[in-house]
């Protein structure tokens, strides 16, 4: 009884779209070992590269028919049948960025995805908006500014940029040749475009 309790507890959680966020948050363990002292950068990008290499791997037997696995059925939405879900494209973004840029940079840009992003989401409706409502562009927008802040308080400029860049790839859903472009995809890079814009331009003018 208790077993039939604990599964139905289970579904529950992750029918609920607060369970869906809790999972895209929980990803933010990866950078925290970095960050606690508990690994180092390498060890991190490896992490983040072993990551989304099974992410792929899992999203191709999904896709072949290969594995019918019932977490899929609650990690990805209705219209992520039939394309590449969303979380091997928070993979293979989070991995980019963390080749591609410093830890100073790479981050934060990765916890506003993995944090601002299902925060953000909390204010927002399930409908689909080419432009997220105001409150949800604000609540993204501290939200990002909050994670910058310790990794670039010395740069004003660059908590700015950084805040913005995650603000606009969250809220804003840009359409290409009828394809909606996943924020899962955009938020790491275009945030850490803003934050080594505005460390950048902050060394330039000082």
């Amino acid at each position: 009884m208790t077993g039939q309790f604990r599964d139905a507890a289970r579904v529950a959680l992750f029918e609920d779209e607060l369970g869906r966020r809790l999972v895209h948050a929980s990803g933010s363990a990866v950078p925290g070992l970095y960050l606690l002292g508990l690994a180092t950068w390498k060890q991190v990008q490896l992490l983040f590269l072993v990551g989304a290499a099974v992410a792929v791997g899992l999203e191709g037997f999904r896709h072949a028919g290969n594995i019918d696995w019932r977490i899929f059925t609650y990690l990805t939405r209705e219209y992520e049948q039939e394309t590449v879900a969303g979380y091997v494209l928070y993979m293979l973004s989070s991995a980019a960025v963390a080749f591609a840029f410093e830890p100073q940079v790479a981050v934060p840009a990765i916890l506003m995805l993995m944090l601002g992003d299902p925060i953000s989401g909390l204010t927002a409706s399930d409908e689909f908006r080419r432009i997220k409502r105001p409150r949800t562009l604000v609540t993204m927008f501290f939200v990002c500014v909050v994670i910058a802040l310790p990794f670039v308080h010395e740069a004003p400029l660059a908590v700015l940029l950084g805040g913005l860049g995650g603000t606009l790839a969250d809220g804003v859903k840009p359409i290409v040749r009828g394809h909606v472009i996943d924020d899962n995809l955009t938020i790491p890079p275009v945030a850490a475009i803003g934050l080594f814009v505005g460390l950048e331009l902050t060394a330039a003018i000082g």
